[in-house]
């Protein structure tokens, strides 16, 4: 028997940050490298400031943090990385639909 997150009506919500800390200020080529795995996987994902929000199943948005890790591995001596992940029953997009229901609550548009 499966479990539930090994199933592809499950969503997960993942929101994550990697750059490699021993390369100084300058990490933006390496970031840079990160955020086209991303683009290219075909899984939804928004980019903040701070990291990178991907939606998909378990396994889909799993894969891809795997493959930005395996990307800087080879000429990075160390990778940092701060992950955190919201699973939850059912098909439903949250990407968008998560802010929706706040600004529903506020009875406006937010600025974000």
């Amino acid at each position: 028997m499966a479990s539930p997150l090994e199933t592809e009506t499950n969503m997960v919500l993942l929101e994550f940050a990697m750059n490699p800390p021993d390369r100084g200020n300058g990490v933006s080529k390496h970031v840079a490298r990160i955020l086209d795995i991303i683009d290219r996987s075909g899984v939804p994902y928004r980019l903040t400031p701070m990291g990178t929000i991907l939606e998909g199943s378990f396994d889909e948005v799993m894969k891809v943090v795997s493959d930005c890790f395996r990307a800087l591995e080879p000429d990075c001596a160390r990778v940092g990385m701060n992950l955190k992940m919201d699973y939850r029953a059912g098909t439903e997009s949250r990407l968008q639909s998560k802010i929706d229901a706040v600004e529903k609550h506020l009875g406006r548009k937010l600025r974000a």
